[in-house]
């Protein structure tokens, strides 16, 4: 089955020096769905590439006020996602390799049919697509669909960066369900790995959606990264946690929570979090 793409999703700006080709193109381009923006030299390009943002960059390589290839490298250092399709009817000119090394992603040669042009977009976006469906994999736990753990450590150095920079809170929660090896072991590892799945559920239903981030930190150990959360901010969404999972769960959790201080290393905050965590299940009657 052929993969289907929203062409009103992509931003393409259209680059080229004759003027009636390009707004031939754009016009055609605008017709099959997608959204189009046109330049006719490099530096008005460069502006426009900076002031929005654009998925998709189409240009002839010989364009007054900056070449083609010359754009094409400064736009892949600033915008390194940007797509770029770079056309020409001077291809004795300037070789598939010369365009590839500049930074473009295909290219194509003057004159050309626009459903070449589309054909070459799809299979960039079909490209692109399968490249961050595979990062996704790559970083996510196939059981519980949460972050695995050497995303974790990754996610968690970047945030304890940008509330440095930013001075901004961040707090910490570390997991673990109580007893859930008895668990596994009266009811089996099929169920073991449903009740964990289920735990994923539960602790994304009762984070801060799209703010908070949550990750499997090993066997029965989960963690979420609160940004912008002081300890009162963090201590609302860890009761929140613990009652979410006595309402949907049938295993309870055990939580130790930290607070971000400046100057504290990575492994510290882990530690402080996971101190609290083991006090309070020791604590527990069971």
């Amino acid at each position: 089955m052929e993969q289907q793409f929203d062409y009103h999703k992509e931003n393409l700006l259209i680059v080229d020096d004759e003027i009636e080709i390009g707004k031939i193109v754009q016009d055609l381009l605008a017709k099959l769905g997608f959204n189009t923006g046109f330049a006719g030299n490099g530096k008005n390009a460069l502006d426009k590439l900076r002031n929005k943002d654009y998925t998709f960059l189409i240009t002839d390589i010989n364009i007054p006020k900056l070449n083609g290839i010359e754009l094409i490298k400064i736009v892949k250092k600033e915008i390194p996602r940007i797509n770029i399709i770079a056309m020409t009817g001077y291809d004795k000119d300037y070789t598939y390799m010369d365009v590839i090394n500049a930074g473009a992603t295909d290219f194509i040669s003057k004159p050309f049919k626009i459903d070449e042009m589309e054909a070459k977009i799809k299979r960039i976006l079909i490209e692109t697509s399968t490249r961050d469906e595979l990062a996704r994999l790559s970083i996510t736990d196939n059981l519980t669909g949460l972050y695995n753990q050497r995303h974790f450590y990754n996610r968690l150095k970047e945030e304890i960066e940008r509330a440095n920079r930013q001075k901004h809170p961040l707090s910490l929660i570390l997991l673990d369900l109580d007893n859930f090896k008895y668990f596994n072991d009266k009811y089996g590892h099929l169920a073991g790995d449903q009740m964990l799945a289920g735990a994923g559920k539960v602790i994304l239903s009762n984070i801060r959606d799209s703010v908070d981030t949550a990750f499997r930190y090993g066997g029965d150990e989960f963690a979420v990264i609160l940004v912008e959360a002081d300890s009162a901010i963090a201590q609302t969404i860890s009761e929140r946690l613990k009652k979410g999972f006595q309402q949907d769960s049938a295993v309870t959790a055990s939580i130790g929570l930290a607070t971000y201080e400046k100057g504290m290393e990575l492994n510290e905050l882990i530690g402080l979090a996971d101190k609290e965590l083991y006090s309070t299940k020791n604590n527990k009657v069971h």
